[in-house]
């Protein structure tokens, strides 16, 4: 069942995994980014999302910030250590483990998400059909609710979002072809104990994104 949303904010941050050590974001955001939104407003293990294509509905524009990050993790094997001696700390102090990294952001973001979902049938109940998950999912948009603030990227970037009836123009700037390389496509979970990451070639035509579905041929590992 198809779904179009329109999603906006001050700030966005689609982080490129090749850069390891600053934060850089892509042009655009990715569809990996895309589902998470959806499944924040209106989660189910019956459903599977999938983008069909992201409208980028205002000029790409960057802004450098530096912002304060945690530079640890609490681990399971740190938690684990800390039981077997009886003695240790469980918790990460955070003025002892903060450092500045600097970001390459998004700013002023404004997109509309063409997707769809269906059911997977094996997690989904007797009377689970399609029409009744696409009218929560759509009075869930209209009442702007969700499970948890969706973000773009990053939890301090949250999203305003809405139903679309009709997307807004494309920018004067965004008209044409732009290549924009390799994109997060998403993450195969298929191996929880070797997640995958898949890519595939994002072109922007007159600022429409159009994603490829995973069995195109167009998404590698």
């Amino acid at each position: 069942m198809p779904i179009s949303l329109e999603v906006w904010g001050d700030y966005a941050c689609f982080t490129r995994p090749e850069m390891k050590t600053e934060r850089v974001s892509y042009d655009v955001m990715t569809p990996s980014a895309a589902r998470g939104l959806l499944e924040a407003i209106y989660w189910h293990p019956g459903l599977l999302y999938s983008i069909d294509r992201i409208r980028v509905c205002a000029p790409i524009r960057f802004a450098n910030l530096r912002r304060n990050e945690v530079s640890a993790t609490a681990s399971a094997r740190s938690a684990r250590t800390v039981m077997e001696r009886g003695s240790g700390e469980l918790y990460l102090v955070t003025s002892q483990n903060i450092q500045q990294r600097a970001s390459l952001l998004l700013r002023d973001v404004r997109y509309v998400i063409d997707a769809h979902f269906e059911i997977l049938p094996e997690k989904a109940a007797p009377g689970d059909n399609d029409g009744k998950f696409q009218d929560i999912l759509k009075r869930r948009i209209k009442r702007g609710q969700f499970y948890h603030q969706p973000y773009f990227g990053c939890r301090e970037f949250p999203v305003q979002f809405k139903m679309c009836d009709a997307p807004p123009p494309c920018p004067g700037e965004l008209k044409g072809v732009r290549d924009l390389g390799y994109m997060l496509w998403d993450l195969d979970y298929s191996d929880p104990s070797n997640i995958t990451p898949l890519f595939f070639r994002a072109v922007l035509r007159d600022g429409v994104l159009e994603v490829p579905a995973r069995d195109s041929g167009e998404v590698i590992g």
